[in-house]
């Protein structure tokens, strides 16, 4: 087995991982303002990680899956440290917060049922969703109107069915595939 040095993007993946712990202590203690300064370095590293790793040609099956990883312990600490922080915000969004948790673990169970792991596609819808969620998840938060995140979980749970039609067609596990088209014209297996 060779050795594989750390790059920038797994490092910044590390971090969210990291990171996931530390929303839960803000949570706890009733760090607001901490809380949301966690969760925004966390949601920006999401986005350079994969920038990076693309911009320098650090692109690795090991790096999809520790990004995927940084991804699973940000969307499983977040909700918990907004319900202890926002639960008004939480009683009011229910049906949307667990309809995106929902369609956020059903790829996953999915994944590790069929392929033994997290899937790690990062598809262009995906992307959408992360990017609209990082944007209007923190303005709910700080009193925004609840419209954008609203819309911003129906874009989510469309990528995620679409995670799903791609674990059902792949025979084995990939990672990185853009959409569910570039999967249909993936080579036979």
């Amino acid at each position: 087995m060779t050795k594989r040095a750390l790059t920038i993007p797994d490092l910044l993946s590390i971090l969210r991982i990291l990171i996931a712990p530390l929303l839960l202590v803000a949570g706890l203690t009733g760090q607001t303002e901490l809380f949301l300064f966690l969760f925004l370095l966390s949601l920006v590293s999401d986005g350079l990680d994969g920038f990076l790793a693309r911009r320098f040609h650090q692109v690795s099956q090991w790096g999809a899956q520790l990004d995927s990883w940084g991804d699973l312990a940000t969307y499983l600490a977040a909700p918990v440290g907004v319900w202890l922080l926002w639960p008004t915000i939480v009683h009011q969004e229910l049906i949307f917060i667990l309809l995106g948790l929902g369609s956020f673990l059903l790829p996953i169970l999915l994944g590790f049922c069929k392929f033994g792991r997290l899937t790690s596609y990062h598809t262009w819808a995906a992307k959408t969703a992360a990017i609209l969620l990082g944007v209007s998840a923190p303005l709910l938060l700080l009193g925004g109107p609840p419209y954008p995140f609203r819309a911003a979980i129906i874009v989510f749970l469309l990528a995620e069915v679409e995670e799903v039609a791609i674990t059902l067609r792949l025979k084995r596990w990939r990672t990185n595939i853009p959409s569910f088209w570039h999967c249909c014209r993936l080579p036979p297996e």
